[in-house]
């Protein structure tokens, strides 16, 4: 008997259907993020990050044109099992021939390279406006801006972004998720908090006013606590973008588990927002101190959201992204690791037995329920994952590093 089989009998044994767990884990779409690529930078502009993020770093090997960043992600995509989606920011736009268009004017046209590449993989294609790192964010100010000339330039630039997002879907053949998420906010204490949210609300219904698929075209709202230089302040909280999604039919609340004070954690929030949406997203990070952006593990947050998208069957309803940069390690092997971290959270909650779990709280035996808890976390998971891995035809171990380390001497290298 193979270890597998083995392994397999193990989790039977407590009720779980492994060959179910696994043919529901290769078909659950995660977004893989093409900004840990090149740091952030995109392709529209040559000046630095700014906006409320940054990223720290200067490892080898950064993307620079579209091409480079798509080999990337290609090799990315080698080495990490289940079913992907892209995830594509706006600044990321394509142009040629010495085309240029400000991002007010952005088209469908200027992303086909990356529907032409999403195509090829039989992926979908999820999308977000970029608010940042532009010189038409003044004073820190883009949607809520007392200023009308900026503000219109940034509600054309989301409603550009809706418009790019219909032509995802129609091209894919599947929904796109436009995330709206802005570092608006102040430095210090504001003596005004109403008017920049009121200001902020009418954009982003004037965005959401450009026709679109509902079932094509999943438009999200992501709150944050601060950003680097709005420290004091921010415009789109945890409680106003909530409540504009609860109250915007189709809006969908997004978030970033990175996005929240420290004692916070997205696991609890997960089913509190189930009973309400019949659609949520989430943006996968890692937050050491705060929206700090380290890259995804196998660690106990991770495994606890991946659990409550799973024990409340709401894989169908949950958009699953990842979302961090960090430029001071090799990025593939950065993208790599958080997108095989966040697999592994989805199959460990997988073959967790649920169902049983749940008897034993509505009956109230705590006592046997901790027992089992705990008694499931020594499992023989590994030999589950390594069987998903060949099956998927990706390295089932650490020997994907060797296939990294060789792409960094003979590719990333090379780029000075």
């Amino acid at each position: 008997m193979s270890r597998y089989d083995e392994a397999k009998k193990r989790y039977e044994a407590l009720g779980v259907d492994v060959e179910k767990a696994l043919e529901t884990l290769k078909n659950a779409p995660v977004s893989l993020h093409c900004w840990q690529g090149d740091d952030v930078r995109g392709f529209d502009h040559d000046g630095p990050l700014t906006g409320g993020i940054q990223t720290t770093g200067n490892y080898m090997g950064r993307a620079r044109t579209p091409e480079e960043l798509m080999a990337d992600m290609d090799k990315v995509i080698s080495l990490c099992p289940g079913k992907k989606k892209l995830n594509v920011h706006a600044c990321y736009a394509v142009f040629e021939n010495g085309e240029f268009a400000d991002r007010d004017k952005l088209e469908p046209k200027h992303f086909k390279k990356w529907v032409d590449f999403a195509k090829e993989r039989n992926m979908g294609i999820d999308f977000n406006p970029t608010f940042f790192s532009h010189p038409m964010v003044k004073d820190g100010l883009t949607l809520s801006s007392p200023d009308e000339e900026t503000r219109k330039f940034w509600i054309e630039h989301g409603k550009a972004c809706i418009r790019i997002s219909q032509y995802f879907a129609d091209e894919t053949g599947i929904p796109c998720v436009m995330n709206i998420w802005t570092g608006d906010g102040y430095k210090d204490i504001p003596s005004d908090r109403l008017g920049p949210r009121e200001r902020y609300k009418d954009s982003i219904e004037q965005i959401l006013s450009e026709p679109y698929d509902k079932n094509k075209v999943k438009p999200c709202v992501e709150s944050k606590v601060f950003g680097i230089g709005v420290e004091s302040y921010t415009v789109g909280s945890a409680e106003f973008a909530l409540t504009f999604a609860a109250t915007h039919d189709g809006c969908l609340p997004l978030m970033d588990n990175g996005h929240y004070h420290p004692t916070e954690v997205v696991s609890d929030k997960i089913p509190a927002l189930l009973c309400f949406f019949p659609e949520i997203a989430l943006h996968i990070t890692r937050p050491v101190r705060w929206d700090s952006d380290h890259v995804v593990l196998f660690d106990d947050e991770t495994k606890e959201m991946a659990k409550e998208i799973v024990r409340n069957n709401a894989l169908n309803r949950v958009y699953m992204a990842l979302d961090y940069f960090d430029a001071s390690i090799n990025r593939i092997l950065a993208w790599t690791v958080g997108f095989r971290s966040w697999q592994k959270a989805l199959l460990n909650a997988l073959l967790t037995p649920n169902e049983k779990l749940k008897e034993l709280q509505d009956n109230n035996s705590l006592s046997e329920l901790m027992m089992l808890s705990e008694e499931v976390k020594t499992l023989p998971f590994g030999d589950i994952w390594e069987h998903y891995c060949e099956s998927e035809n990706v390295p089932k171990d650490e020997s994907w590093f060797n296939e990294i380390k060789t792409y960094e001497e003979t590719v990333l290298a090379k780029r000075v």
